[in-house]
This record gives structure tokens, C-alpha cells and sequence, in this order.
């Protein structure tokens, strides 16, 4: 499909965005018992939500549910959706609250109990008064690119995949190297020969392709990045594709078995001559921040960012 065709398709679709006031009812909690602090605000938040709306469910493993949703019909996991969903986590667990609704996104808010929290961007001690404003109609949506990921076996068995985060293409043994032939929009880009290759939205650029040596992209704008891991030429860097670009990436040459990972939480494997077409998916994911949030303050707590304070400066 031509890059015009589908940007016109991606215009048409619905884009899902923040909660007006008083249309919260149903509440999904998603916490992440396993990291520090989680349990304890658990406590506090839910009683707090079932004060404010008329049902609330505590989701206290995250991949158990997305397994049980997995395996439901297709109308079956469309029944009962949340207006809104808490994640009590890091990064991680947004990225499984996600995969849990990838057809019919939800908006998400994300309270941060992990180390870095990019995606889990509202600080642990202001859930009360993010939370509030959300239900108050004062939520800010931030669409969150996705990307569309179909494999295609040397025999021709398909298997698809959605992303918020990257598609990574890397071998499986700790010897040996991936030669990867990439195309995008059906011309030729180059041979890689690499560890890996990660294929990430602007959400991802501060994951997996950062490591990596990939650029940062501002979350809430459109945009591919392709960025090889561990190149065996210097020359190889990390390149930013238009948003509609459909990418193919065909595996040439493997030592020791290839894989596929899904923000790094669903795998597949790929064999020699395998084919991965990446593209963008039409509707975005309405991640939710809290509207006192600096983005440029994130990035600056997260990466340890140095700032000198002048007389004046605001907080």
C-alpha cells in the first residue's frame, strides 16, 4: 500500500484520547506486585477509586492476565473494557497493560515504581492528584505511535505482531553474527551484518535503540527508527524513516538461530530467508500524563541530565 494511502487510513481511524469528566465508571488496575511500594499504594488507591467510581478491578499479575485475555475470543475480549487504566510499575508493566488491550486501546496512566519510567511517567507520590485530574476531565493524552509487525516464513505461514515499543530482530547464540537485508518501500537500503537490528517508534527511542546508540525522539510525534546493535561496520548508524514507510527485513545468513522480540516480551523465531514487514499501526495508544509534567524534566531525571540553577529558575 502506497505511504499516501495508508497515512489517509490512518487519519480515518479512531483515535482514542483522555476521559471527559465523569465518564470514568469502570477502572483496571494493573499493579506490578513484585517491585517495591507497589502493594502499599495498592492499599491506599483502589479503596480511594471505588470512592469515586462505580467498579474498580485490581489486576495483581499483569502477564497472567494478558495470557487469560490472549486466549479469550475475539468478542469476548471486547466486553467489559475499562474507561480507564491505573498501571502501578515500571516500564514494563505499561508495556504489558498495553499488549493486553492492543485492539482496543484504552487509556492507560502509568504511576512510576521503576527505575527509569519514561512510559510510567507520573511520579509514585502524586497519584492522588494525577489520578484526580484524569477523572476531573484534566488528562492530557499523549498518542503513542505502534507499529505493525507480520512475519513471513520461507514457506509462507504468517504471524503478526503489534509494538509500542520496537520490533528487535537479533541472533540467539553468543557467537556469531545476523546478516539482515533491509528494504523500505520496496528499495534497497543495505546488507546489515550485526548483532541485531531494532525497528523502534518515538516511544522506543528512549529504550532498547538508545543502548543501542539510536536517537531521541519526542514520544507524541510520528516517526521509524532503524538502529543495528553492535554493527560489524563503524559506518552503519541509526537512521529516522517517515512514519508510513513499510519496512522489510529479510534474514540472509544466521549463525546459531535468529529471534524476533516484541518489547521484549513476546518472541518468535525466525529462520534463514524469513521476511518481517514493519509498518505503522493506524491507531495510536492514548498513554495518559500528568499535565504538571515536564517532558523535558523527564528526560532530565532519567538520564541524569546536568542543569545548573540560576536565581530565578522555576522548579
Amino acid at each position: 500500500m502506497p505511504p499516501s494511502e495508508f497515512a489517509k487510513r490512518a487519519r480515518a481511524a479512531k483515535q482514542p484520547g483522555a476521559p471527559k469528566a465523569g465518564a470514568v465508571k469502570r477502572v483496571l488496575v494493573a499493579a506490578d506486585m513484585a517491585k517495591d511500594g507497589v502493594r502499599d499504594c495498592a492499599r491506599e488507591l483502589v479503596p480511594w477509586l471505588r470512592e469515586r467510581v462505580s467498579d474498580v478491578e485490581l489486576v495483581e499479575d499483569i502477564s497472567t492476565f494478558v495470557a487469560h485475555r490472549t486466549g479469550l475470543t475475539r468478542a469476548q475480549r471486547e466486553v467489559n473494557l475499562p474507561d480507564l487504566v491505573v498501571v502501578l510499575g515500571g516500564d514494563g508493566a505499561i508495556l504489558g497493560a498495553v499488549r493486553g488491550f492492543s485492539e482496543w486501546p484504552r487509556p492507560t496512566l502509568g504511576i512510576n515504581f521503576g527505575r527509569v519510567g519514561f512510559l510510567a511517567s507520573t511520579p509514585a507520590s502524586d497519584w492522588r492528584e494525577a489520578l484526580g485530574g484524569v477523572l476531573a476531565g484534566e488528562g492530557i493524552v499523549e498518542p503513542r505511535m505502534r507499529l505493525n509487525a507480520e512475519i513471513v516464513s520461507a514457506k509462507g505461514d504468517r504471524t503478526r505482531a503489534v509494538a509500542l515499543n520496537e520490533v528487535l530482530v537479533s541472533r540467539r547464540a553468543a557467537s556469531g553474527m545476523l546478516t539482515l537485508g533491509v528494504a523500505v518501500d520496496g528499495d534497497f537500503v543495505a546488507d546489515y551484518r550485526a548483532d541485531g537490528l531494532i525497528l523502534a517508534t518515538p516511544s522506543g527511542s528512549t529504550a532498547h535503540s538508545l543502548s543501542a546508540g539510536g536517537p531521541i525522539l519526542f514520544p507524541s510525534m510520528l516517526g521509524l527508527i532503524v538502529t543495528p546493535v553492535c554493527p560489524q561496520g563503524l559506518s552503519y548508524r541509526p537512521i529516522v524513516l517517515h512514519p508510513d514507510s513499510r519496512i522489510e527485513l529479510r534474514v540472509k545468513e544466521s549463525s546459531g538461530g535468529t529471534q524476533l522480540a516484541v518489547d521484549g516480551q513476546a518472541f518468535h523465531d525466525l529462520a534463514d530467508d524469513d521476511l518481517v514487514e514493519v509498518r505503522r499501526h493506524e491507531v495510536a495508544y492514548p498513554l495518559l500524563a500528568w499535565a504538571k509534567l515536564d517532558p523535558y524534566r523527564r528526560l532530565r531525571d532519567r538520564l541524569g541530565w546536568s542543569q545548573t540553577r540560576y536565581r530565578g529558575d522555576p522548579d
